[in-house]
């Protein structure tokens, strides 16, 4: 037990012999050098515990300790909120839902706890959970809304089955904002058809399409990097098109607008390549086919601070709220220049 515990004991002791000796709150507090408030709460909890002066010969401070604290106002217990908590991962997957507020969230909890905590105290304590979630700035994400794309740093060798060459391929990475959910595949480059490739996939997977895709500023997706008027490649802006789906490149030099992508990169790199990194593949097909398969496992793993998987919050959060998919997958197209000879 820390050192602090037992001299809390001590005194508690002290003061119940004072207070049965008829000294008045204003004496024990001189004389035990605490403040009122303590002195007060200490002899509210003895009163509460059915204690009096003198104590039992055998009741050491294990036992006293137990009986002051283990229950008091309300039966909640020492060291905890006295007042009745909601399920805080709970109160956060339902902030992602659409139109969903914390004065909705609060109010639904005071109609099942009429004596629970003021709004301003519930906020607190909520955005307090939140941040616990990750050590740096949490965006708050509603569900359907944005899906973060973009390219892992790393890339994962495959094998030729003919000539034993390692050929490296990239590894796509897309995260869904409010359920984390997180695709991964790997193609032979970053260029424009397998990017663009990548994204029909990545909607098939998902089932719908959000309202946003935010990218990094890969000339793949974006000609000319601009915070107001971003110039969007004409193919890829002919594929968001199809699906009716918004642009946001990111700022440049600004990590934190893609803050999902990037911790889905993380857990690509430490899932995909550290899980595989004693395989051999041979072929790309291959190689997605083990990649699904690990995806699979990361997205059905329930996260430790919320309870559930992002395969879970994608079925009851970003799935319901995706656009439909159009009719037929777009079909990919390259403009080029082409030069007229003069006659």
């Amino acid at each position: 037990m820390p050192a602090r515990r037992m001299l809390t004991m001590r005194y508690l002791r002290r003061i119940m012999r004072l207070h049965h000796e008829g000294a008045s709150a204003r004496e024990i507090v001189r004389a035990v050098g605490l403040a009122r408030s303590t002195v007060q709460d200490a002899l509210k909890r003895a009163a509460a515990a059915k204690l009096s002066w003198p104590l039992p010969d055998d009741l050491t401070d294990e036992v006293l300790e137990a009986r002051l604290f283990a229950r008091f106002g309300g039966g909640a217990t020492f060291g905890v909120r006295k007042r009745l908590e909601p399920d805080w991962g709970q109160l956060v997957r339902e902030l992602r839902r659409p139109a969903v507020t914390m004065v909705i969230l609060w109010d639904e909890y005071r109609q099942t706890c009429p004596d629970g905590y003021g709004y301003s105290r519930f906020c607190e304590l909520l955005r307090a959970f939140q941040h616990r979630l990750s050590p740096v700035m949490r965006q708050h994400h509603v569900a359907g809304d944005k899906l973060f794309v973009d390219y892992s740093g790393k890339r994962l060798g495959i094998c030729d089955p003919v000539t034993g060459e390692i050929r490296l391929a990239e590894i796509f990475v897309a995260v869904l904002g409010a359920s984390n959910y997180t695709f991964a595949e790997v193609t032979w480059s970053q260029t424009l058809p397998d990017w663009i490739g990548s994204h029909i996939r990545l909607f098939r997977h998902i089932g719908g399409v959000p309202r946003l895709l935010v990218l990094d500023n890969l000339k793949s997706g974006v000609n000319k990097a601009s915070f107001y008027d971003p110039e969007i490649n004409r193919s890829y802006g002919r594929m968001t098109a199809h699906y009716d789906v918004g642009v946001l490149p990111t700022r440049p030099r600004k990590p934190r607008d893609k803050a999902s992508v990037e911790a889905g990169v993380r857990f690509a790199q430490s899932y995909i390549i550290g899980r595989l990194r004693n395989q051999t593949f041979f072929s790309l097909d291959e190689t997605n086919t083990a990649i699904a398969e690990v995806m699979t496992r990361m997205n059905t793993r329930p996260m430790r601070k919320l309870g559930v998987s992002r395969a879970d919050l994608l079925e009851s959060l970003d799935r319901p709220a995706l656009r439909a998919l159009p009719p037929t997958d777009y079909e990919s197209a390259e403009w080029r220049l082409v030069p007229i000879p003069f006659i």
